[in-house]
């Protein structure tokens, strides 16, 4: 008899270390992936910012080639031309352009403005729903 609830007691504990167990591999299978998710969305945001910057210097190697056809007395399309003021866009992504104006008179030249705009139609919300208090 008393063999028996020896055996009994050892089964027991033999359980508890197996939950034990059981719960630290579930911890570290969840750790795992919360790492790996947070892998990917770091390769996301990496590939989304080398795809900015290489549209951003193709729209500037873009712009330097139309200055310079532009220095060499050509009007190349999509140019606007006032005077001596010439401005023209350059396509960086779906939703941004580079703008450039460039006063030129004879040999010299003088960037006067180059930025980034938003190409987005951006409208805004007139009305703002806040809470009142009340429960529906």
């Amino acid at each position: 008899m008393a063999e028996k609830k020896r055996i009994l007691r050892g089964g027991a504990m033999v359980g508890g270390s197996s939950l034990l167990v059981i719960f630290a591999v579930l911890c570290m299978t969840v750790l795992a992936l919360l790492a790996l998710n947070t892998a990917k969305a770091g390769g996301r945001l990496a590939d989304a910012s080398v795809e900015a910057t290489l549209g951003y210097y193709r729209a500037e190697r873009q712009a330097e080639e139309i200055l310079a056809r532009l220095r060499g007395g050509e009007l190349p399309d999509g140019v606007t031309r006032d005077g001596d003021l010439y401005r023209y866009t350059c396509t960086i992504s779906d939703r941004q352009a580079l703008e450039v104006e460039v006063l030129i008179s004879g040999e010299e030249y003088r960037i006067l403005c180059r930025r980034c705009v938003s190409t987005v139609d951006w409208s805004a919300e007139d009305e703002l729903e806040l809470w009142d208090g009340e429960f529906e």
